[in-house]
Parts: structure tokens; C-alpha cells; sequence
């Protein structure tokens, strides 16, 4: 089972960020994130982008939402493994659907990309450490 009691105590690696540095690197993302996504929400809604480019903002926010309390609440590192996947593949899908209509958005989502990108490579190797 993938599960742990605190993730304090799971083995990491050594390049893992400091707790400390999640926060703040958070914040920034969201204000990107709430700053694209409404955008896209409000073209959507004026009709000026058919439904298959919004669905995966909608989908995006969905798993990124997921992932703390499946990873805290949970505390399941294979669910939470596949959900930062989700959460990967939705940002890169909605990066190449809107780039047609607002380019601006899949530019200024490219720090989420990294970060992203990033935790989907640590949360693997966290879960890959911790097996069981």
C-alpha cells in the first residue's frame, strides 16, 4: 500500500524543495492560474471558443484541486502519483487548445508547466521511495 502517516517522515530526494518554498511558489501559480482561467472562462462564455478548448481548464482545476487532499488527506502516494499526472496532461492539452485563440495564456502558463512538470517528476519519486 502506498499510504504514510505524515509526509514529514516519507523518504524524499535529495534535490526536494524546502516545505517552506511550496507556499510562495503556489501563490504566484494561482494568480497566473486565476488570471488565465477566468480569461478563458469569459471567452467561453461570450461564445468566442467552442467547449472543447475550455473543458480542459475545467479539468485542469479539477485534478490540481484533487491532489493536496488526496496526497495530505488521503495520504495516498499512488493516487496522488496519478492525479499530478491528470494535472499534467490537462496543463499541456490546455496549453496547445488555447494557443489558437489567446496565446498569451499558454505563455503566461509556462511557470505552471515547470512547476508542474517539476512536481510530477518529485511526486514519482517520492512514491517510487516509499513503495512497499
Amino acid at each position: 500500500m502506498d499510504s504514510y502517516v505524515n509526509y514529514s517522515e516519507l523518504v524524499k530526494p535529495a534535490w526536494a524543495p524546502p516545505a517552506w518554498l511550496f507556499g510562495p511558489v503556489w501563490t504566484v501559480l494561482y494568480i497566473i492560474i486565476a488570471a488565465t482561467f477566468l480569461y478563458v472562462g469569459m471567452l467561453y462564455f461570450k461564445k468566442q471558443i467552442p467547449w472543447v478548448v475550455a473543458l480542459p481548464f475545467l479539468l485542469n482545476l479539477v485534478f490540481n484541486f484533487a491532489f493536496t487532499p488526496i496526497q495530505f488527506g488521503l495520504k495516498n502516494l499512488f493516487l496522488a502519483w496519478l492525479d499530478i499526472l491528470a494535472v499534467l496532461g490537462t496543463l499541456v492539452w490546455l496549453m496547445f487548445a488555447i494557443f489558437p485563440y489567446a496565446r498569451w495564456v499558454t505563455l503566461a502558463n509556462i511557470p505552471y508547466l515547470l512547476w508542474v512538470a517539476f512536481a510530477t517528476v518529485l511526486q514519482s519519486t517520492i512514491t517510487y521511495l516509499n513503495r512497499k
